[in-house]
């Protein structure tokens, strides 16, 4: 039986199709527009063209990867760092399946209904894989999954501690939904033992909708990241945001000052890439030497680190960020 990710890459982007598992999903998480100017890619400028490079560690990842059935949002998300970090034999599993129940307007996850369906073997899969890289530090993520009476809170508490059980000694970061906002479920991951709770603010306040889905909001993440930095003080938290959306410098720095004031720990910025035409334009690219500035800004303000740069991505590096030192950036 063909694997969902390979069905979904025979799929033209914003088409609605149905998965192995029955599920009907639109491709790429948004419909197909018509092409516009307003919405065909930009020109990258020098600083954002890369050169792939192609290791045995990376065919190794995808291995595990493929074998064990696990979603990545390296792959889901069309994360420009996939092939140097698989290259160094590390990936971001995704829990929950490839179907998210959100629409945000930058992400190129496939959006659908998925009907209450889990993988129950996803968990033991993940340590597993876990395990088989060899990792210290591991980042997981998921797709909202509205659908589930608990949202999806503890299949992925689950996880968590299958691996640090399986794992001795591995620190992991949890990039989670917002739970729709419930205290209840937020605390049923930070009673995993986890060692950075993340969730993601995206963008400042203004742009908030239509850059995510409706049912997300600035203020919601705002309360998750604060809730659970007094609900374990002892656990890093984490969010980022995107550049390049049409934000003004004042409202980047208004957002750190919200996030510092409930003791967020970490911010990481990177610029936006429009995954499809069908995504939100680039609005404009931002410079190595702003994402300098902000890094600046941010560490004068109290973040333990700020990881600024334009290929930086949430979970870019994460290992790294203790070492206090832009995760070994040279911008």
């Amino acid at each position: 039986m063909a694997h969902s990710n390979e069905i979904s890459q025979l799929v033209q982007s914003g088409a609605k199709y149905t998965t192995e598992l029955g599920v009907v999903a639109i491709k790429d998480g948004v419909k197909k527009v018509a092409a516009t100017d307003d919405n065909l890619p930009e020109r990258k400028p020098s600083w954002l063209r890369m050169t792939l490079k192609v290791s045995p560690a990376y065919a190794y990842v995808k291995d595990v990867v493929k074998k064990h059935r696990l979603s990545t949002v390296c792959e889901e998300a069309r994360c420009p760092n996939i092939n140097e970090c698989w290259s160094h034999g590390t990936a971001t599993i995704m829990l929950l399946g490839s179907v998210c129940t959100r629409a945000c307007k930058f992400c190129a996850v496939d959006t659908g209904n998925p009907r209450g369906l889990v993988d129950q073997n996803e968990p033991q899969n993940a340590a597993r894989s876990v395990k088989l890289m060899n990792l210290n530090y591991v980042v997981l993520t998921s797709v909202d999954r509205d659908d589930l009476p608990d949202l999806g809170a503890g299949h992925y508490a689950r996880t968590i501690h299958l691996i640090k059980e399986q794992n001795p000694g591995i620190r992991v970061e949890a990039l989670v939904p917002d739970f729709q906002g419930k205290n209840d479920l937020v605390q049923l991951i930070l009673d995993t033992g986890l060692d950075v709770f993340s969730q993601n603010v995206e963008t400042v306040r203004r742009l908030t909708h239509p850059v995510r889905d409706v049912r997300a909001s600035y203020e919601q993440t705002l309360n998750v990241l604060a809730y659970s930095k007094k609900a374990a003080p002892h656990i890093l938290t984490k969010t980022s945001l995107m550049l390049g959306l049409g934000e003004r410098k004042e409202e980047v720095i208004e957002t750190m000052e919200d996030l510092r004031a409930i003791n967020c720990d970490i911010v990481t910025f990177g610029q936006y890439l429009q995954p499809t035409k069908n995504h939100l334009p680039v609005i404009n690219f931002v410079t190595p030497p702003q994402f300098l500035e902000y890094r600046e800004i941010g560490l004068k303000m109290g973040f333990l680190e700020v990881v600024s740069g334009p290929l930086v991505r949430s979970s870019y590096r994460a290992d790294k960020v203790f070492e206090l030192n832009n995760v070994g950036l040279k911008i």
